[in-house]
């Protein structure tokens, strides 16, 4: 089966969509699927954000595709039922793609988990189009887009007289020639379309006016010039890395976990949390709940945080309204998200929920090398180090009940840098 869907993937014919479009089930909305003991989950990337997902799910008894890109971690885990190619494309291309296997696998109904921000505003987009056949746990455009987009972010962080970062939001190369900005800055992507070298470093850091015009310049080799924003960059380490997740329903938060996002690699703009614990702040979280209720967003969003130490004072620095990379943590601090969101996702009783602080989450493979540059600059003691990996502590990918993904973790990700390289 798996390499018939890999060639339906990869073609993503047409045809073959509508030649199935008569069988499809009657027009339903999303929540309004039945759910019965054969109902799966459909999980959109392959990575560990993804595994985490697919474990959760899997653990539940709950049957779980995985439709992976270059990432195929996900795919080894023994809960993954069945794998398959997510073709590049348009969204036209990912809906067909998504009705074929529909119709042809009868998987109507089942819940729809997208893992990455280019998947998760995907679903957000075609949101009419895919309820139709799929139980959704994305909110639709109009409340996704406030979270997706950091321009819109920062314009209801101001509504609300929540501080952010100095930003600066140039139509062109002449206008930021002409912004006062205050070095040392960063350029980042508003929002993320497609992955590239811009919008995979997550921020490009600028130390002078010639530099922000270089950098600018490359930056508009990726992604629009309307969709470059200048910030100032906010001092301090993990300490002050601090985050609000949670399951939210129309904006109402029903589980959370607050935590502090101490380690991530690279260090100073990480494209992703290495370790990460939980912890009790008030601030955080009334904040937190602030955002998400003023979106109406409904299912998994993350609200991160920056506190500068210079005046103590919360800045926002993003919205993620998708799962994010540390989600397993909250399993182990007693609020498993991915389950939850599955309940909620077909109106199953859902208990509101916090998690627990004091607990902590390695991702080892990356959290290693930042582990070793910070001992050698001396930022941080071997005693602290070893203090921050004492139990309880929730690892991203190895897990004793599914050991081959922690197994081949670096092989993959050694022959998706060596394949990166190629292009």
């Amino acid at each position: 089966m798996t390499a018939e869907l890999t060639r339906i993937a990869e073609t993503a014919a047409p045809d073959a969509a509508a030649a199935s479009a008569p069988n499809q089930s009657p027009v339903r909305r999303s929540g309004a699927h039945p759910l019965t003991p054969s109902t799966g989950a459909i999980v959109i990337g392959g990575d560990y954000r993804g595994l985490g997902i697919v474990r959760s799910l899997g653990r539940q008894g709950i049957p779980v595709w995985v439709l992976y890109d270059e990432h195929r971690l996900a795919t080894r885990s023994r809960y993954a039922k069945e794998r398959a190619v997510w073709p590049e494309g348009s969204d036209d291309v990912h809906t067909r793609y998504l009705r074929y296997l529909c119709a042809t696998y009868h998987l109507d109904g089942w819940a729809l988990f997208p893992t990455a921000d280019e998947t998760a505003a995907y679903v957000a987009r075609q949101h009419e189009q895919l309820a139709e056949h799929f139980t959704l746990t994305t909110a639709p455009w109009e409340q996704f887009r406030w979270a997706y987009d950091k321009r819109l972010s920062n314009d209801l962080a101001d509504s609300l007289g929540i501080s952010h970062p100095r930003t600066w939001r140039p139509a062109g190369r002449a206008e930021l020639a002409t912004l006062d900005v205050i070095f040392p800055a960063i350029l980042k992507p508003a929002y993320k379309t497609t992955l590239n070298q811009f919008t995979m470093a997550k921020a490009w850091p600028v130390n002078s006016h010639a530099e922000l015009i270089e950098k600018y310049d490359e930056a508009c080799a990726f992604t629009t010039p309307e969709s470059i924003m200048v910030q100032e960059i906010i001092p301090g380490g993990g300490e002050s890395q601090l985050s609000f997740a949670a399951l939210a329903d129309q904006g109402a938060v029903v589980a959370s976990i607050t935590a502090r996002r101490t380690r991530q690699y690279p260090m100073d703009f990480g494209r992703a949390s290495t370790f990460v614990e939980t912890i009790e702040d008030e601030e955080v979280a009334d904040e937190g709940r602030r955002l998400i209720a003023a979106t109406r967003l409904t299912g998994l969003v993350e609200v991160e945080f920056k506190r500068d130490p210079r005046t103590t004072r919360l800045h926002l620095l993003d919205i993620n309204p998708r799962i994010w990379g540390w989600h397993t943590l909250g399993e182990r601090a007693g609020v498993d998200f991915s389950y939850l969101m599955w309940r909620q996702a077909f109106r199953l009783p859902v208990t509101e929920v916090q998690a627990r602080p004091g607990v902590r989450w390695i991702r080892g493979m990356t959290d290693f090398p930042t582990v070793v540059k910070e001992l050698i600059g001396r930022r941080l003691s071997p005693d602290d180090y070893l203090r921050s990996i004492r139990p309880p502590v929730e690892r991203a990918v190895l897990a004793l009940d599914d050991p081959l993904p922690a197994v081949i973790e670096v092989p993959l990700a050694l022959r998706l840098i060596a394949r990166r390289g190629a292009v």
